[in-house]
């Protein structure tokens, strides 16, 4: 008599385990639904909804307030998401307020984040429509700094034609450096320079001890130091 009353047990214990992880189950599922909660609805036109998902997290400001609870394909370049959201919120989620689309972190599962606007507006009514704004994907990221690689690689090839056609003597900047003779002119010319300098003060200075022109000199530096 004690086996099938010890049996009963056992099998009343697991009926009762079981019953109580579908209503933990039901609860936590409820939560996340928000179906035990007051709610109200609104909704966002997107044309790209990046891998959202029915179910996935909708937060404003850091903190998880609703749910998406349908997508639909509009037309071929825009998508209307639906979204719960928490009662109690409603009076911070105003009409100026903006949603986007991002990431639950690197590499988690969609979101859509809810941006407040500016203070003074009306707060958002049910089954609203609120803006939204198209985030920067990683396919855009990717596209950026594949062109500013290959933009890289241009500038890098034409940077060692430069310097090898200035290595080759090629050029006006080539000869400076590299052309002994072109370098041996610019030599000669700086001297031949230096060397007219030097003639023309002497000249002057000839032409100061001049007692035909001694006179016109000094009235000319007496007018320059009035």
């Amino acid at each position: 008599m004690k086996k099938p009353t010890g049996n009963n047990l056992k099998l009343g214990i697991f009926v009762s385990s079981a019953i109580a992880l579908f209503i933990a189950g039901i609860y936590f599922v409820g939560q996340r639904q928000q179906l035990f909660s007051r709610t109200f609805h609104i909704s966002g036109i997107f044309k790209d909804i990046s891998g959202l998902e029915i179910g996935d997290n909708v937060r404003f400001s850091g903190i998880n307030v609703g749910v998406v609870q349908n997508i639909n394909q509009i037309t071929d370049s825009s998508v209307k998401v639906d979204m719960v959201i928490n009662e109690h919120t409603r009076r911070f989620i105003k009409k100026n307020a903006v949603a986007v689309i991002g990431s639950d972190g690197l590499m988690g599962n969609k979101i859509i984040s809810i941006i407040p606007g500016p203070i003074g507006q009306n707060e958002l009514s049910d089954n609203d429509i609120i803006a939204t704004t198209q985030p920067v994907s990683i396919d855009d990221i990717l596209l950026n700094i594949k062109v500013s690689s290959d933009n890289a690689a241009i500038i890098t090839g034409d940077l060692a034609d430069i310097i090898e056609n200035i290595h080759a003597g090629k050029g006006t900047i080539g000869k400076l450096f590299m052309d002994s003779s072109f370098a041996q002119n610019m030599d000669k010319t700086l001297v031949n320079l230096r060397q007219g300098t030097g003639g023309f003060k002497r000249n002057m200075d000839a032409a100061s001890h001049n007692f035909l022109l001694r006179g016109y000199l000094k009235r000319k530096n007496k007018d320059k130091n009035k």
